[in-house]
């Protein structure tokens, strides 16, 4: 019996797209097998949690998403927002400008 073949989930057991990445499996009795799949579980948590890009592209995706919703909702509100936030950006940016060119 292989390596692959010990720590195989049974075939009633949940898909890999049902059981997150960072779960270790049950029924695991074998305790190198058990051992190999915490390992597992716990260095795909270690990515999820440190793939910085990726966590902010999810909350970019997350955040345009919630914009769009909130613009459908209440245009004259998202107009607003949009002009509030510029001039934000503007001032801002104007305030850094004066402070360096003193």
């Amino acid at each position: 019996m292989t390596d692959l073949e010990k720590t195989a989930l049974p075939s009633a057991a949940l898909t890999t797209a049902e059981v997150p990445r960072t779960v270790v499996p049950a029924g695991i009795t074998d305790p190198v097998a058990s051992a190999r799949a915490e390992l597992r579980a716990a260095l795909a948590a270690i990515e999820v949690r440190g793939n910085f890009p990726r966590r902010i592209e999810k909350a970019t995706a997350r955040g345009v998403v919630r914009a769009r919703a909130f613009a459908h909702r209440n245009p004259a509100g998202a107009g607003a927002a949009v002009v509030a936030t510029a001039a934000a950006v503007g001032g801002l940016v104007w305030a850094i400008a004066r402070a360096i060119s003193r």
